[in-house]
Order: structure tokens, then C-alpha cells, then sequence
């Protein structure tokens, strides 16, 4: 069994994430379906669609629910989902190393992924002030800006 992802992302980020990802591990994933939400869609819309996604997926250990912008309509939809299911996590700022830890770990437990794929999202972020990769750093909170 592995957990089910689904992606809830503004319209058209979640089916381009997918796609780089499926070409990263040369193959695509079954356990993931998409929600890219279109202005104007009526969230009950979105919810249906949210809900069907998560039944799809869902083999037993639970779906996490990945979306981009905290605040924004796909991470509402995603925290409705979350109150109407059990088994279920939401963690928002999707990147491509996030979803690829997400793919890569699926097989373990549901926590275990989302802590995996935070962890994935959050050190895929680097700040590189030179040319020289060892020179670049995961940025630190209270860093001084520019």
C-alpha cells in the first residue's frame, strides 16, 4: 500500500509539476491525481473534485494533499478536505523537490511522507550567491536581506 498525493494548485502549475516529475523518474505516478482550480470555479466544485480525487488515491494509508499558496482558494479547498476526511494531510508551498520526495517516499507512513516531502520542499530552496554551487546555502530565517 502507499499513501495517495493529490495536487490542489492554481490552473496550470499541478499538471506541469506532475509531468517535470513523471520525466525526473521516468514514469508517472498512479497513486496522484490533480485539482488545478480556475478563477471562478464555485469551491463546492472544487470540494467534489477534491473528494473524488482523495477516494481515487486513497489504497488505506491516507492521501496528502499537496497546494501552492497558503490563503489562497486551493489551500482552502485543501483545509475543507482535510475537516471532512480522516487520513488525510495538507502542506502547502508546493515545489518540484517536494513532490519528488513525496513520489520517492510514498511507501511509508503518512506522517513519515509529510514530514519527507516538507523536509524535500524546504531544502530545495537555496539562496546561491556566486557561481560556485558549494557556495550555496539553504536560507536561515533572520538572515539580513539584501
Amino acid at each position: 500500500m502507499t499513501v495517495g498525493i493529490v495536487l490542489i494548485t492554481h490552473c496550470p502549475l499541478a499538471g506541469g509539476l506532475l509531468r517535470v516529475a513523471a520525466d525526473v523518474l521516468g514514469t508517472y505516478p498512479s497513486n496522484v491525481e490533480t485539482v488545478e482550480v480556475i478563477n471562478d470555479t464555485p469551491c463546492e466544485t472544487l470540494i467534489a473534485e477534491g473528494l473524488r480525487c482523495l477516494t481515487e488515491v486513497d489504497q488505506g494509508d491516507g492521501v496528502l494533499i499537496l497546494t501552492d499558496l497558503f490563503g489562497a482558494t486551493p489551500a482552502n479547498v485543501a483545509l475543507q478536505l482535510l475537516a471532512q476526511r480522516e487520513q488525510v494531510r495538507v502542506l502547502t508551498g508546493i515545489n518540484l523537490p517536494m513532490l519528488l520526495r513525496a513520489l520517492n517516499y510514498a511507501h511509508l507512513t503518512l506522517d513519515a511522507v509529510s514530514e519527507k516531502a516538507c523536509a524535500g520542499g524546504r531544502d530545495g530552496v537555496r539562496l546561491c550567491a556566486t557561481t560556485t554551487t558549494d557556495q550555496c546555502q539553504t536560507p536561515t530565517a533572520g538572515a539580513p536581506k539584501p
